[in-house]
Order: structure tokens, then C-alpha cells, then sequence
């Protein structure tokens, strides 16, 4: 056996012992203050960025590039894996997170820019990202380095994944839909793993959003208003 399975099983004996009791609500069923969909790189702790350790509070989705589009064979839907909450437990409010130097982001702008080869599965990624970077890569400043260029669609491909929540039939309009970049690179004028909101509900102008959301306005903050 593996010693990083093995270390893995001796951490959950400790989780198991601090966790005894924190499931007697919800062992039956499930309410969940909110859906996050967070990239899957292993940088991105997807419950500790929000401090959170109550089982039943957040519904946590996890894909490279933060994908809330799924294809099926009548067009793209919204995915299960974030519908699923929001038709089925009353959840009401859904959190997009990027994160910074996104490796799905990135291997999305080099196929675009230059092709690249991946395995099939990686490849069917990258196509479900592709139509929504495609504009933002035309469109980014000639002189912006490769990082600066990729930073500029982490923020990009955010704000297509919102909109295609707040365009969808399948969420309801009382959902709030929220867009955010989390930050470990010191690329952010905050902390290393601040989150950084860029999107709310479609708005991505950053005065519009300081002013109607005054509580969180110096959490709010862009690289990018393309």
C-alpha cells in the first residue's frame, strides 16, 4: 500500500474523531447555503477558502476550469453537478471560483493560440472551454506578457460561466449567481487567499458593484473591464 494512502486513511481517523457529532442534522438530508464551483487544482482548497468545516453548508463542485456547462446531444445545459442543489435542496446562491494561473485556462489559451495535444478526456475539457474563451483571447491587449494574458481570462472565463447561469432557463432569477477569482500568486492588491469578487449576477463593472454592494466593496476588484 502507498505511504501517501496510507497517510491520507490516518488523517481521516483524526477527521472522523473531531466529526462524531457535527452530522446528527444532516445524516437524512441536505440544505445547503450555496453551491460553489471551484477548478479542481489542488491549490484550491474548495471549503477552507471559506473557512468552512459543517458538513451540509456549502455543495461543492469541482472540474479543471470551473465549468458549469455540460454538452449533452440537445446543446449545452447547465451541468448537474450545479443544478442538482439549486433544483432539488432550495439552494440560492451559486459561487463561480478561478483561481489564479489556471492550468485549464492556460492549455485552453495555448490550443487556441497555437494547438496543443492532450488526452481525450483532458481535450473534451478544453472543448467545453474553448467557445467562451475564444472572444476574450481576441481581445486581449497586444503587449500583455503570457501570465498577464492568462490572469485576464481566469477573470474571462468567469464571467462567461456566470453568464451562462444568469442566461439559463434552468436557474431560477431569485438565485444570486457570484463570480470570484481566488488569489495565491500575489496577483490581487490583497492577501494570498483572498477571494476576489468580479461578478455578480452578470454586473462586472467594478464603481457599479462597490456602489450596490457596499459590505463587500473592498473585497471587489478586476484585472480586466475589456
Amino acid at each position: 500500500m502507498h505511504a501517501t494512502f496510507i497517510e491520507l486513511l490516518r488523517n481521516n481517523s483524526e477527521h472522523a474523531s473531531e466529526f462524531q457529532s457535527r452530522f446528527d442534522e444532516v445524516q437524512d438530508a441536505q440544505r445547503p447555503d450555496a453551491v460553489t464551483v471551484c477548478c479542481s487544482d489542488s491549490r484550491v482548497l474548495q471549503d477552507r477558502i471559506w473557512g468552512n468545516d459543517v458538513p451540509g453548508r456549502i455543495f461543492t463542485c469541482g472540474n479543471i476550469g470551473n465549468r458549469v456547462v455540460q454538452r449533452t446531444e440537445s446543446g449545452d445545459v447547465v451541468s448537474g453537478d450545479v443544478l442538482y442543489p439549486v433544483e432539488h435542496t432550495g439552494t440560492e446562491t451559486v459561487v463561480v471560483v478561478g483561481h489564479t494561473g489556471c492550468g485549464a485556462v492556460t492549455a485552453t489559451y495555448d490550443d487556441l493560440t497555437g494547438g496543443i495535444s492532450e488526452p481525450a478526456g483532458i481535450a473534451h475539457c478544453l472543448e467545453l472551454l474553448k467557445p467562451h474563451l475564444e472572444a476574450g483571447v481576441e481581445s486581449l491587449p497586444s503587449d500583455a506578457s503570457r501570465t498577464e494574458a492568462v490572469n485576464r481570462l481566469v477573470e474571462y472565463n468567469v464571467d462567461r460561466q456566470v453568464e451562462f447561469l444568469v442566461e439559463s432557463d434552468e436557474i431560477p432569477r431569485e438565485v444570486d449567481v457570484i463570480g470570484v477569482v481566488y488569489d495565491f500568486q500575489d496577483v490581487y492588491s490583497g492577501r494570498r487567499g483572498d477571494v476576489h469578487v468580479i461578478n455578480v449576477d452578470g454586473e462586472t463593472d467594478v464603481e457599479i458593484l462597490r456602489d450596490e454592494h457596499p459590505e463587500i466593496d473592498s473585497r471587489i476588484e478586476r484585472l480586466w473591464e475589456y
